[in-house]
């Protein structure tokens, strides 16, 4: 089919690629229509007899040329994918998988099961997560950003203890890293009275400053680590005893002795 049409075209000359191509389909569905010489039927008679009863419909979506990884879920239960990390269901972790990536999507299957879709990022050593890949534990904390926490101190505490949130979170490489610290904080409001964390907030915060009635000891990262036993029913400060329990270990804190 090549050589009869090239022939028939080795003496014309063309200025522009579309005349070309007009003239070449000219030519093929001349030879399309052309009789055998040893049978009967043209090769469109064969097409519209043979072939054309067994097509298929065409793929909803064009065929999309993809590579493939093995992989194995670290233990944040996240793979590498060209520098690039993408969650895994959290039960996965330490599994050997197969990562199949084109240039728009990564998929992760376990077992010959699709387990994870991600649209593939170029950020290099960055993390990509889906919420539902995490325990309920690593959830929680998605629900808190550090202007979040940071805006909870301020307008349900005040500003010293907006100050100790500030602190905790620059001085941990990752602000993530500083959330249970802030989260144990927030969860003093439950337990003692809006006063008593204000007033270990300004103990805790970096300029030292005594709150009346609290003995003053140097700046910390914490409201814990500064005042120690700051609230009530605690015998190392001037607050009236309570029946309110010491507080708890806050990030790795000593708690304080119950009234």
């Amino acid at each position: 089919m090549e050589r009869w049409i090239l022939a028939a075209l080795r003496h014309h000359r063309f200025f522009a690629l579309a005349e070309l191509n007009q003239k070449i389909g000219e030519l093929l569905e001349k030879l399309n229509h052309r009789p055998f010489r040893k049978r009967e039927g043209t090769r469109a008679s064969l097409f519209a007899e043979l072939d054309r009863p067994a097509l298929q419909p065409l793929p909803a979506e064009r065929y999309v040329i993809a590579s493939w990884k093995t992989v194995r879920a670290n233990i944040d239960y996240h793979v590498e994918v060209d520098r690039h990390y993408y969650s895994v269901p959290y039960q996965l972790a330490g599994q050997q998988m197969e990562a199949r990536f084109t240039a728009t999507t990564v998929e992760i299957f376990h077992l010959g099961k699709r387990v994870a879709s991600h649209r593939r990022s170029s950020a290099a050593y960055q993390h990509t997560v889906i919420r539902e890949h995490m325990p309920k534990s690593h959830q929680a904390h998605l629900e808190w950003t550090p202007s979040r926490l940071i805006h909870w101190a301020e307008t349900a505490v005040g500003q010293a203890t907006a100050q100790v949130v500030r602190t905790i979170l620059d001085s941990r490489p990752h602000p993530e890293m500083g959330y249970r610290a802030c989260l144990g904080i927030m969860s003093l409001g439950k337990a003692y009275v809006t006063a008593a964390i204000t007033a270990a907030g300004i103990a805790a915060s970096p300029t030292g400053i005594p709150a009346a009635g609290i003995r003053a000891r140097p700046a910390a990262k914490s409201v814990t680590a500064a005042c120690g036993c700051y609230f009530p029913g605690c015998d190392t400060c001037d607050w009236p005893p309570t029946r309110l329990e010491g507080l708890h270990t806050i990030a790795g804190l000593l708690p304080c002795r119950p009234p």
